[in-house]
């Protein structure tokens, strides 16, 4: 797993949080289980954690004390977008955890081949898993998938012991058929049926 290590002050809760953010401090809680953490952070050490694609575990070192956890939530200011708190949820092994996952291809399309465009509706799925089975990305084999087609939810190959929190039809990605490519076909198609109109016997009285 990537995992992003960053430290953690704990926060005196007599300040108020816009004292804390005007000092360059991120109010920030951890919560799951028995733990309950009110704490500071610094922007530059979670960038990481925060602005990214990926799937990433956290790790926060609060007095000496480390803690794995994920991100659960982030207020934003609402004109500047600064990050003006954060919750955490700690995890554990043997407590399931709901994440998403981040969902990448394996192999290559025929239908991509054959001039169609790879076109993904899904970036990311829900899963529920013991943390020990976290996977930083899922993947979908798309090596039988032909100009048309799509994969889907149940195509999404999941490791042991995770559950996928999303139906199974809904399609993940689909391989279209260019404008181009139609309009080519659809002359193909007009032309056969000219010729095929030619070669017809003459109806007689």
């Amino acid at each position: 797993m990537n995992t992003v290590s960053f430290k953690g002050d704990n926060r005196d809760t007599t300040v108020k949080a816009s004292v804390l953010r005007a000092s360059g401090n991120i109010p920030a809680v951890m919560y799951g289980g028995d733990i309950l953490e009110h704490f500071t952070v610094k922007h530059n050490d979670i960038k990481h954690l925060i602005y990214t694609p990926d799937f990433k575990l956290g790790e926060v070192d609060i007095d000496g004390k480390s803690h794995k956890c994920i991100i659960k939530d982030i207020q934003f200011h609402p004109v500047t977008d600064a990050i003006e708190h954060i919750d955490f949820l700690a995890i554990e092994d043997g407590r399931e955890v709901k994440v998403n996952i981040p969902i990448r291809f394996k192999g290559v399309s025929p239908g991509v081949k054959g001039g169609g465009k790879l076109m993904q509706s899904m970036r990311k799925v829900k899963v529920k898993v013991d943390p020990k089975n976290l996977v930083d990305v899922l993947y979908i084999d798309i090596s039988n998938l032909e100009l048309g087609f799509s994969v889907k939810v149940k195509d999404i190959e999941i490791s042991e012991g995770m559950e996928v929190l999303a139906s199974p039809s809904i399609p993940v990605a689909s391989v279209e058929v260019p404008r181009a490519l139609k309009s080519e076909q659809a002359a193909e198609e007009v032309a056969v049926a000219g010729e095929e109109g030619e070669a017809a016997p003459a109806a007689t009285e």
